[in-house]
């Protein structure tokens, strides 16, 4: 095989999401992630002093980051952790039973006895905050306290601090002043972030590179009608005017941050979401930038699919992938390299379900593959392999927070005699690009396009209110009434609401716990920059954007699901799914009483749809005995039903119908117990990823009328892709 130069690039991120007029800070993220991920993703690369790497950090966590360390500044959850468990307000006590279990319930909760037995004892799917209070003793408050934040100590944290270990293997009935040590040791590790990358970059194993400060999409903020070009139907916004001069500001002050920083200016940047256009080359290299990086999709637009892959995933022209490029705009110009899709993928998504050793030998497998298949061109350098990914949010799906994986993948790389661990400025100071592209496509590195952040009703309103608020600024800026500190603070939180994160969670695409505090966060961010001049904010800015989008009755699954078909109600296998939640339709026809289907969940695993049905006042298997048969009715794919017979026992009969004719698939899998579960591969439905899957569910009885969920319409969903748990959890 050729030598492999091993580029492997964590970009870390958080938005800016403190309120700086009104004074509050409703998300722990950087704090959080801090302790776990920034700080522990440098100290296993200072493990292994071979392993090279690069770190993308962005300015708006950073500035984040050291006002907790170095002004004292808190988040509503450390707030509400550091009070006394006989010191809660009825609010604080909702906020901490609501909010002091997000994380993920498989790898994060259920390892931990104490933790697991608190979350269940909070019964999510069966009272709210104000029901479940009256369980939870002052000892449970403590604990629950600790346990929130313990989880988001990084494995190596333990490893090098006995004390910490210690209080670990405790487990529970921790007391205040034992409460108040752990918060004050999560503070210690965060002020090591930092310094902690200024060295690895010192002793040159790490570059450290940036993004523009507040991690907007450049070149929307250049010219929106660039979404057109991937996009040619796509409904833009009213104000389509661009910005040039923000995205030099973002720009510069990124390099000026981080140069402040970290005592150099970065060769390298990363523009967010991999966000690219030839508009942007020349403020990136005004800024002293050298080289950019982005999606593998974007080089294959920019040359007509010359270089792409197949139909079976494997690469046309692969040398060309793995080599940098250049790229020149008004005389100016950039290196450019494109990430592989699939390898960063299978960190981000994949791996997680594998044993390490074998997620390990499958992916050094895959490296010295695409060393085979670049011998004959890559001439006299190494090919150069990019794997770009987030670097914090994929670990807490993996069991031990990821490094019993990373710590292998390491260790097998440096010892690897043909794959060589480098920063990616040390490969392009080596071995610069020598190949031109004619035009970068504008495109992001999600399906090279910006569909994420304009086109849906609610992205296009959050772009006119931006626009709205920019000219008031700009007007302002030119009466010159106003003292220069107020003018920068006051374009300082339009910048922030340029940011992407808040438009990621508008329209349809993505979905959390946390959307509408999304939603007031950038409005208040635009309200912000009317305040900080002593004007009254529009009023259109205090109605929730959400309300332009599409009301749906149910919820939409936000993560893959790993059911085991067992008629068990294991709550933690369906927490992701999609759920609807039966009542009495509207009208004079609706059903005169309630049905039996309690609700109804609904998701994807890797291969298959899954569906689980809840009776009202029982089990599944007793409270639906006296019915003759479930009918599922697909709409789309068209004419399929699965029919389940036999329902008073455990293993019901099930049958699947094309166009009315029974069919010969056995594949299908169903319980019926506590609840009903039920599998069906998706190559038995006949579909395949973003394709919709629209359903309703019938349950007929001898002797009365038939049962239908929904009453009135039907469940619409769509077959999400491989990669669907990092795109909903990036932000």
């Amino acid at each position: 095989m050729h030598e492999v130069a091993l580029a492997i690039y964590w970009h870390q991120h958080q938005p800016y999401y403190p309120d700086d007029v009104g004074l509050e800070n409703p998300m722990p993220w950087v704090r959080l992630h801090g302790t776990k991920d920034y700080w522990g993703m440098a100290m296993l690369l200072a493990e292994i002093p071979e392993m090279h790497a690069t770190i993308n950090l962005v300015p708006s966590l950073l500035v984040q980051l050291l006002a907790y360390t170095e002004s004292g500044h808190q988040d509503t959850h450390l707030r509400v952790s550091r009070l006394p468990a006989d010191g809660l307000t009825e609010e604080d006590f909702n906020y901490l039973l609501d909010n002091f279990f997000m994380c993920h319930p498989d790898q994060m909760i259920r390892p931990n006895p104490r933790y697991y037995e608190l979350y269940k004892k909070r019964g999510f799917t069966v009272d709210s905050a104000e029901r479940a209070r009256k369980r939870f003793s002052k000892r449970d408050i403590i604990d629950l306290q600790c346990w929130s934040n313990l989880v988001w100590f990084h494995p190596l944290a333990f490893e090098r601090d006995p004390e910490l270990a210690e209080f670990r293997k405790k487990g529970r009935h921790w007391t205040e002043s034992e409460k108040q040590w752990l918060l004050d040791k999560q503070m210690e590790l965060l002020q090591e972030v930092v310094p902690l990358h200024r060295e690895l970059q010192q002793r040159g194993q790490v570059e450290l590179t940036t993004t523009p400060f507040f991690h907007p999409i450049l070149p929307l903020l250049l010219d929106k009608r660039l979404a057109r070009r991937a996009m040619p139907e796509v409904n833009l916004p009213q104000y389509l005017d661009g910005y040039p001069e923000d995205v030099a500001e973002h720009v510069r002050r990124a390099v000026n941050y981080h140069e402040k920083l970290f005592g150099r200016k970065p060769r390298g940047m990363w523009p967010s979401e991999g966000s690219v256009c030839q508009g942007i080359i020349p403020p990136i290299a005004d800024a002293g930038i050298q080289w950019i990086a982005t999606d593998e999709e974007i080089l294959s637009c920019s040359t007509d699919g010359w270089i792409s892959r197949d139909s079976h995933g494997y690469h046309r022209n692969p040398e060309m992938l793995y080599r940098p490029w250049r790229v020149e705009e008004a005389g100016r110009q950039l290196q450019i390299i494109f990430r592989d899709h699939a390898m960063s993928d299978q960190i981000g998504f994949h791996y997680q379900r594998y044993a390490p050793e074998q997620a390990v030998d499958d992916f050094i497998g895959k490296v010295e593959a695409i060393g085979r298949a670049t011998w004959s061109n890559a001439g006299h350098r190494p090919t150069l392999l990019p794997i770009i990914l987030d670097g914090e949010n994929c670990w807490e799906y993996y069991p031990n927070n990821g490094i019993d994986f990373l710590r292998q993948l390491y260790q097998r790389i440096v010892r690897h005699p043909k794959i060589r661990p480098m920063p990616i400025g040390d490969y392009l100071e080596q071995y610069p690009a020598v190949d031109k592209l004619g035009h970068l496509f504008p495109g992001s590195w999600i399906q090279h396009n910006f569909g994420i952040w304009i086109g849906h009703p609610e992205c296009n309103r959050a772009w006119e209110l931006l626009h709205q608020a920019r000219r008031f600024l700009g007007e302002q800026a030119k009466s010159k009434k106003h003292a220069p500190e107020q003018l920068r603070q006051s374009w300082d939180e339009l910048y922030i609401a340029e940011g992407s994160d808040w438009f990621w969670w508008f329209g349809d695409s993505h979905s959390c716990a946390q959307d509408g505090l999304f939603d007031r966060l950038f409005r208040k961010h635009l309200q912000n920059v009317y305040l900080r001049l002593g004007e009254e904010p529009p009023p259109e800015l205090a109605k929730p954007i959400k309300q332009f989008g599409r009301v749906h009755v149910y919820s939409q699954p936000t993560s893959l699901l790993n059911v085991k078909v067992d008629g068990r109600k294991t709550y933690f296998e369906w927490i992701n799914a999609g759920h609807f939640q039966c009542r009495t339709g509207r009208g004079t026809m609706a059903m005169a009483r309630e049905g039996l289907i309690e609700s109804v969940y609904f998701g994807f695993g890797l291969d298959r749809f899954c569906l689980r049905l809840d009776a009202r006042g029982g089990s599944v298997r007793e409270r639906l005995a006296q019915a003759e048969a479930i009918r599922v009715v697909f709409l789309q794919p068209r004419a399929i039903e699965l029919l389940i017979k036999n329902l008073g026992e455990k293993r019901p009969s099930i049958q699947l119908l094309k166009n009315r004719s029974v069919s010969s698939e056995t594949n299908l899998e169903v319980v019926s117990d506590l609840i009903l579960e039920l599998a069906i591969p998706l190559r038995t439905l006949g579909v395949s990823v973003n394709e919709p899957v629209h359903f309703f569910v019938e349950l007929s009885y001898p002797d009365r009328p038939i049962e239908r969920v929904p009453v009135e319409s039907f469940i619409e969903t769509t077959v999400p892709p491989p990669e669907y748990e990092l795109i909903m959890w990036q932000a």
